[in-house]
């Protein structure tokens, strides 16, 4: 059975607004893997092809950033970095250098493909492994996806910026209208990707699907519609719950990863602020103070630093 606690969550219409809004970015993001990553190595290839310097390993193996600067690197390393910053398609954008280990930049295409991320990437070892943000961003920043209007790209990213960053995870039904707009309009420019039919076809069902959850003897949604999932089974009533409990996990995973990733690097921010009523919304629902029992012992710990 559904917990009390997820049930009065999700009766709460704002908080089901961030649940559905999140839920799509993570729909889009699983149709963007495979194109995102056919680009970013066909991307590389051709670099290769076209400079034999950057066919050379580094001449050091230890040419590395420190902090977010990349100085004195072999003539090979120094090569791909301006490379990099000549396929910018935004030149005054901060390029993330920690993402990446230039060594590796020769054989690893996704290496070079997170020089054009946003930072926190360094570990990050393929396009399945990303967030939204990240695959929008490579889109936004690198010239290998030149026939993608960035309009739309940056669009789709203040959205989600929006999103995650609502301190109290709750959004109004106007916002959502014009995401729902920003998110179609991107997906209709991507209708040249194979998933995007499929994807464009999740997302309307997500934003029209109600996921509210009644507690009254058996756990029920008022949806039939999701996932196509049988009504009359009470099994698949639970079945359904725990999916919903499992994309709302997928969510705050994300936001909690990006807020304890900033505060770490320096906990007296406007980040650990976040992350501290963060902390405090997953003290208030027993469910989540389980499932987040590690995220929260870091928070108190960072806590204990300030």
């Amino acid at each position: 059975m559904v917990r009390g606690e997820l049930a009065v969550r999700l009766n709460d219409r704002e908080y089901k607004n961030w649940l559905k809004a999140g839920r799509c970015l993570l729909i889009l993001k699983d149709g963007l893997h495979p194109f995102i990553s056919h680009h970013t190595r066909a991307f590389h290839g051709d670099l290769l092809n076209r400079n034999t310097l950057l066919r050379k390993p580094c001449a050091t193996s230890a040419c590395k950033p420190k902090g977010n600067r990349l100085f004195s690197a072999c003539r090979t390393c120094a090569e791909w970095q301006a490379v990099i910053l000549r396929h910018r398609r935004q030149p005054d954008a901060t390029v993330n250098w920690d993402n990446c280990f230039p060594p590796n930049w020769r054989t690893d295409h996704w290496e070079l493909a997170k020089a054009f991320m946003p930072r926190g990437q360094g570990k990050v070892k393929g396009a399945e492994q990303c967030d939204a943000s990240a695959l929008l961003n490579l889109i936004n920043h690198c010239d290998c996806f030149h026939f993608v209007d960035p309009k739309f790209v940056r669009e789709v990213i203040r959205f989600r910026n929006e999103l995650m960053h609502s301190c109290e995870l709750r959004v109004k039904d106007e916002w959502m209208r014009h995401y729902q707009n920003s998110v179609r309009r991107l997906v209709q420019q991507l209708g040249h990707v194979p998933q995007m039919e499929t994807v464009g076809k999740q997302i309307e069902e997500m934003l029209s699907v109600d996921l509210s959850i009644c507690v009254s003897g058996l756990d029920r949604m008022d949806s039939a519609a999701l996932d196509g999932l049988d009504c009359d089974s009470v099994s698949q009533w639970e079945t359904s719950a725990d999916l919903i409990s499992q994309w709302e996990a997928e969510l705050l995973q994300e936001r909690l990863q990006e807020l304890l990733h900033a505060a770490e690097d320096d906990p007296k921010t406007q980040d650990m602020e976040q992350l501290k009523r963060l902390g405090g919304f997953l003290q208030a629902n027993r469910d989540l103070v389980e499932r987040f029992s590690a995220e929260l012992q870091a928070i108190n710990s960072l806590e204990l630093r300030e």
